[in-house]
């Protein structure tokens, strides 16, 4: 989820680095794509302002960005506190690296372009994989319900006492990012070996997201070992290609978890996202409660072809030319817009220490006052990552075009992708870009069609044609946003438990040790598929993700590692967020 290195000791909250998302480009171009992406995030969160005056959060506007008391279990305190001492021990942990590097060690790889289960030799090592989690899981496996789906799709389902109480849900994917054959030698540790250093566990998948599925799975072994029988069901869902967009893996799962317990059945669901890290001078967790939408727009040119020594005044290279440079000079017209998500993450950081007395200032009136929203917003948007963050995005990046060096090409095309802001949609967006292109397709008389619909008249005479088409795969809709308010118990819930976590990890018990801000993420994640299940839907890894000292973690690229007390700390979330659900209010 998140790459770190040594200057990452400034973010906004909700822009940390995300573990996966799913694409549809060769595999380079994913690592490519995601790689960029987390160095996106990284600088998205560096501001060079000089610190103001600081007051703590009980001095601020307590309606800004509000925070609850830590979470500990109560019904369920004495094993809340027996596990926790149990974590602590050494025994313990070099368990738990015994788990987490038994299963780096078997290379669940997912590749773009597989053919379907039983099809596909590449999908067989997730069988080997299976075997792994049956042998290091004992009473997981003889004390809960598994069901299989398309082969290798995972769903566990631990009864709860209760059938009236609406199951948590947890995810997290099998699949890894590939390991390029050219970069084996630039690994410290061997990429499948989980080498463990005394420190790090190190492999592929260490980091995305083999921690979230051995670390629930970990938990839930402790608890069963400590007889614990939860009176809420709890169901695991576990795909196993979200890598390269779920559609073997969750994709399938959704409608067996749709089928058990209906639309809306579950309580809540956390999968995969953003964890915590220092911001600011203040350590930010931020759960994802929302994704943005993602659109790949194609745009053809086709125009005659013929010999290049007699060429036409523009070829059809040249014609996509000036309409990509029209693109890239004409981006989203982006605002930061109160109830937005990314306004509560500005609103947030009004709790930190080193943000500019100024923009305090300003964060604090925004919500009465326009004039201070959009200084805020200028202050906010120097930084063009988290301007990103806020707006619909267009990058291109494929382009194509011509066969031979002496003929001229008949066609050229381009893929521009959009990364779509939650205030907007896949409609708005198709629209923006038929409408950017009109004035060029006139110009070059073009016969324009746009996403099916004809934009110029079909019989006009016309040199040339111009179609814009979704690529590859339809448009995904920007994710609901879960509901932050006060009375949104889910999120709140799931705050307190992150506080929960984190102090008792530490031997704190300070409502002041971090601030809780809603995230965002700017890739999706299985929960794509998900959405009917809960309107609850939180992106969260509980792992130290802003701040990972000198050593880059290397999530989808080399040197993956995580430290063991990182680990151990995600297996402490992961029961104490099973526990406070348990003997929660939650329908």
């Amino acid at each position: 989820m998140s790459a770190t290195n040594e200057k990452t000791n400034e973010f906004l909250p909700g822009v940390l680095p995300l573990r996966g998302t799913g694409g549809t480009l060769s595999n380079g171009r994913i690592v490519a794509l995601k790689t960029g992406l987390v160095v996106l995030a990284v600088f998205a969160s560096t501001f060079l302002w000089r610190a103001g005056p600081y007051h703590s959060h009980q001095d601020v506007n307590a309606d800004i960005c509000p925070q609850v008391s830590e979470l500990i279990p109560k019904s369920n305190g004495a094993l809340w506190k027996t596990l926790g001492d149990i974590y602590e021990t050494d025994a313990f942990k070099m368990r738990a690296v015994d788990w987490l590097a038994g299963a780096v060690r078997i290379p669940t790889e997912s590749y773009d372009q597989m053919g379907p289960v039983g099809t596909d030799p590449r999908w067989e090592k997730f069988g080997a994989f299976h075997d792994y989690l049956l042998k290091a899981f004992p009473l997981v496996h003889a004390s809960l319900e598994v069901t299989k789906v398309n082969t290798y799709g995972l769903i566990y389902v631990w009864k709860g006492t209760s059938n009236s109480l609406k199951p948590l849900l947890l995810a997290a994917h099998q699949d890894v990012v590939p390991v390029e054959e050219t970069t084996i030698d630039q690994w410290q540790h061997p990429p499948f070996s989980g080498y463990f250093d005394g420190e790090r566990i190190w492999g592929r998948g260490s980091q995305d997201d083999k921690s979230g599925l051995i670390g629930v799975r970990s938990a839930m072994e402790k608890m069963l070992e400590n007889k614990f029988q939860p009176t809420r069901t709890v169901v695991l869902a576990s795909g196993f290609d979200e890598e390269t967009s779920g559609l073997h893996g969750a994709q399938m799962l959704a409608p067996v978890l749709l089928e058990m317990f209906g639309e809306n059945g579950y309580a809540m669901l956390v999968d995969e996202g953003s964890g915590y890290g220092e911001q600011f001078g203040r350590v930010i967790a931020t759960p994802g409660v929302s994704e943005k939408g993602y659109l790949d727009v194609m745009i053809n040119v086709a125009s005659p072809g013929g010999h290049s020594s007699l060429p036409p005044l523009h070829t059809s290279i040249g014609i996509l030319a000036d309409m990509l440079v029209n693109l890239e000079r004409n981006p989203f017209e982006v605002h930061l817009e109160r109830g937005s998500s990314t306004y509560k993450i500005a609103q947030c950081l009004v709790h930190t220490p080193e943000l500019p007395a100024s923009l305090r200032r300003d964060i604090i009136h925004a919500e009465h006052n326009e004039l201070a929203l959009r200084r805020a917003e200028q202050e906010l948007f120097k930084n063009p990552m988290f301007k990103s963050l806020v707006g619909t995005t267009q990058a291109i990046d494929l382009i194509h075009g011509g066969v031979k060096v002496n003929a001229l090409p008949e066609q050229a095309w381009a893929v521009v992708n959009h990364r779509i802001s939650t205030q907007s949609s896949v409609t708005a967006t198709k629209r923006r870009d038929t409408e950017l292109l009109i004035s060029l397709a006139s110009q070059f008389n073009l016969s324009y069609t746009a996403f099916g619909a004809r934009i110029t008249d079909a019989d006009a005479p016309a040199f040339g044609t111009l179609t814009l088409s979704e690529a590859y795969t339809h448009g995904l809709e920007p994710a609901p946003v879960s509901p932050t308010a006060h009375d949104a118990v889910p999120y709140q819930l799931l705050s307190g438990t992150i506080r929960a976590a984190y102090n008792s990890h530490r031997g704190l018990s300070d409502d002041d040790s971090l601030i809780i801000s809603p995230g965002i993420m700017s890739g999706n994640t299985d929960t794509r598929y998900y959405w009917k299940l809960t309107e609850h839907i939180f992106r969260y890894g509980h792992t130290d993700g802003a701040r990972g000292g000198s050593i880059i973690s290397g999530v989808h690229t080399v040197n993956e590692a995580i430290k063991i007390s990182n680990f151990v700390e995600m297996i402490r979330f992961f029961t104490t967020l099973i526990l406070n659900v348990d003997e929660s209010e939650l329908p």
